[in-house]
This record gives structure tokens, C-alpha cells and sequence, in this order.
């Protein structure tokens, strides 16, 4: 069996989506995720103009030695770009290869660890009573454990939270060019226990909360929201400081039991080395089209597992159904799962990207479709050109843009 087409498919029902299509000489065909929020156009450029080339007549069973071919062979490794182009190769192999099989991906994997996958959803709103209903509206979903974001007062805009124009319309983080949203550190330390006060005494002790600190604090300001959260036993603080200076969590740990999500901006293990090994953080949070694929996840989570840290991997809306299908069947599989985060889709998005896995009472399932379990519509994608669209930029009140 041989490589004979790879071709690129940029698309967007309603945000953009990059997706890799492998077909071999026998007509299986294979998919990857290659989105890369905010910077699609370079992920498709590298993909189309450096790795599509490298890949006619190559055995798609050969994975592994791919994987280690395109991240070695460029000599400039690692980098989101970089990673996110291998990872939809890496998919897009492993689709192939469960295809031609006859079997879902997780069989290939080890098979499935557990019966179903546990996700969490998004609540979010302007105000606390405006989250209280979005926490509902969740729990009427069926999710069983939820992430909340608040507004704080005095601030106009705050990421994870949808904004509103002067005429109470909804304003998109995705859009031509940043949103610029103010931010108020201190205001943001006195509200959020407060946000966790009223969550809990409206439903109780036992629904499990999460909480992202979107990357905004110092590791002293880490650890002080930490410990004022703690007497609401969240189920855990997202991304509360940017670690990349990995020893930066120690200081976070040593003063507060509270615990630790990191890594959806991560794209490889080295990332992770001082965080795992010195046992800083309790979830590892990289996303399969982020990190290089379904290959390289599954050691991070093996590594991961040695230190009792568990999988949770990134899924918001900018990554596709089928990144979020090959999570899915890793989820299933691997033995050290923690929670995945699952925000769903449009539903253009899923008539573009037709998709086998479900969600049933708070739990997702990958199904038992050949492969991964997802098919692209090129004519629908085709019909949904790319749109220019950024993430927002913080600043102070004072208008410099936040170091962090």
C-alpha cells in the first residue's frame, strides 16, 4: 500500500478548520486536524508546500517511522506549526491503518479501559446569575462536571466569557483582528472565590468544577488563588500561570492542594519534563493537533502515568471533530484518563465533518466506525471558505499589553 494523494482542506462553518486527506493506491482514505487557531494559513502552507511532497509513495503503515522522519528530518523541530502539521499526518496514518483493519482506532490502541469517557462542558456568563443559568443549561445537557468563567466587575471583556457590544450584541472572540479585552488582576483574585461561593451553595458539594486561569497570573498570584479556592474543592486550576517556566509550579504547589491542569499551548514532552517528574501538576491538557498526534500523546500519558497524573485532553471548538474523534478513541484507551473537555460543534460543522462519536449523559463514546470514525464532506467544506480570525489581546488599565 502507497501514499498517492495528500490534500489540504481549508474550511470554515462557522470558525476555520485545517484538515489533512491521505488517500493510498487502494482508495482508503485517512483524515488529520491540523487547526491552529488564529494561524490556520500557516499550518496549510507548511503542510501543502513542505510535507505533502515528502509523502507519495510512502507505506501509510509505516507510522511511527514518519512521525520520526517529519519531525526529524526538518531539522527545525517542535513549535506549534511544526507540530500541528505532523499531528494530522499522524492521524491521518492511524486512520488509514484502523481502516484497513476493519476496526475503530481504540483496538488498535489496546482496546477500551472503560465503558465510556467522561467530559466536561463550558458555563459562562457577564454576571453570577448569568452563570447560574449557564451552569443549568449545561446540567440539562447532561454534562456531569462543568467549567465555570465569570465577568468581573469592571471589566468589559474576559476571555472565556462571550462579550457583548454597547448594544448588548454578541461579540465573537474569533474575528478579523484581536479583540483588544481589559484586565484587572487584582479585581479578578477578589471575584473568582466569590464566582466558586455562590456555584456551590446553588448546587451542591458533589458536581465537579473547573476553572481556567487562561495563563493571566504570576506564580504568587497562582498560588494565592489556589489556596482561596480550596474551601471549594474544585476539580481543578487550568493553566494558572504560563509554564513554560516549568519551575515556576513549585512555587504554586508548595502552597496550595488544589489541583493542577497545564499544557493545552504545549507540543511536546520536553514541555512536561520538570511538571511530570517533579509531580507539579495533576493533569496533562495537550491536544492530539497540537502535540503531534496520536503517537507522541499516548507516551506523554504513559510517561505521565508513572508520576499518577492523569489525561485530559484540550477540546474546545477550534479543534475539529476529527481531532476530537482521535482524542476520543486515545481517551478510551489509555488506562491513566482523567476527564476530556467537550464543547461540541455547530451544526454546520457537523454536516461538513460527519462524525461517529456521541455524547450521552455527560459521557462520550468514540463508536465503532472503521478508523476514526469521521468523513469530510468536500463539497460542503468547499462551499465554506476561509475567513480571517484572531484570539484576543489582553491589556492593562494602564493600555500595556500583559507580561505575565
Amino acid at each position: 500500500m502507497k501514499i498517492v494523494d495528500a490534500q489540504v482542506v481549508v474550511t470554515s462553518p462557522g470558525r476555520n478548520f485545517v484538515t489533512l486527506r491521505l488517500t493510498t493506491d487502494d482508495g482508503l482514505t485517512g483524515l488529520g486536524d491540523a487547526t491552529l487557531n488564529g494561524r490556520e494559513l500557516a499550518v496549510a502552507s507548511y503542510l501543502t508546500d513542505h510535507v505533502a511532497p515528502l509523502l507519495t509513495g510512502r507505506d501509510p503503515h509505516r507510522i511511527e517511522d514518519t512521525w520520526q522522519y517529519l519531525y526529524r528530518g526538518a531539522y527545525w523541530r517542535r513549535g506549534p506549526v511544526t507540530m500541528a502539521a505532523i499531528a494530522a499526518v499522524d492521524v491521518a496514518l492511524w486512520d488509514i491503518k484502523a481502516k484497513a483493519a476493519g476496526l475503530p482506532l481504540y483496538q488498535l490502541l489496546g482496546g477500551a479501559s472503560r465503558e465510556r469517557v467522561r467530559a466536561y462542558g463550558h458555563a459562562n456568563g457577564r454576571d453570577i446569575p448569568e452563570l447560574l443559568d449557564s451552569v443549568r443549561a449545561r446540567l440539562a445537557e447532561g454534562y456531569q462536571a462543568v467549567r465555570i468563567q465569570s465577568g468581573i466587575p469592571g471589566l468589559k471583556a474576559v476571555y472565556g466569557v462571550h462579550s457583548t457590544d454597547d448594544d448588548g450584541a454578541p461579540v465573537l472572540h474569533q474575528q478579523a483582528r484581536p479583540l483588544v479585552e481589559d484586565w484587572d488582576t487584582d479585581a479578578y483574585l477578589r471575584h473568582t472565590p466569590t464566582v466558586f461561593e455562590a456555584v456551590r451553595a446553588e448546587f451542591g458539594a458533589e458536581l465537579p468544577l473547573l476553572h481556567d486561569a487562561h495563563h493571566r497570573l504570576s506564580p504568587v498570584q497562582a498560588a494565592r488563588l489556589g489556596k482561596d479556592l480550596e474551601p471549594y474543592r474544585p476539580f481543578w486550576l487550568e493553566d494558572c500561570t504560563p509554564a513554560e517556566n516549568q519551575e515556576a509550579l513549585r512555587l504554586v504547589r508548595r502552597n496550595t492542594t488544589t489541583p493542577l491542569a497545564i499544557g493545552e499551548v504545549f507540543n511536546t514532552v520536553h514541555d512536561y519534563q520538570t511538571l511530570i517528574s517533579e509531580q507539579l501538576i495533576d493533569y496533562v491538557r495537550s491536544a492530539v493537533t497540537h502535540f503531534g498526534g496520536v503517537t507522541p500523546l499516548r507516551k506523554l500519558f504513559d510517561y505521565a502515568a508513572q508520576y499518577q497524573i492523569k489525561s485530559a485532553v484540550h477540546g474546545p471548538e477550534d479543534i475539529s471533530p476529527v481531532g476530537m474523534a482521535a482524542a476520543l478513541h486515545l481517551d478510551l484507551a489509555v488506562h491513566n484518563f482523567g476527564i476530556q473537555e467537550y464543547s461540541g460543534h455547530t451544526p454546520l460543522t457537523d454536516e461538513v465533518f460527519r462524525h461517529a462519536y456521541t455524547f450521552t449523559d455527560g459521557h462520550l463514546h468514540p463508536g465503532e466506525a472503521p478508523g476514526i470514525g469521521v468523513d469530510l464532506d468536500l463539497d460542503l467544506a468547499a462551499a465554506h471558505p476561509y475567513e480571517a480570525a484572531y484570539l484576543p489581546v489582553n491589556r492593562l488599565q494602564d493600555g500595556t499589553v500583559h507580561d505575565w
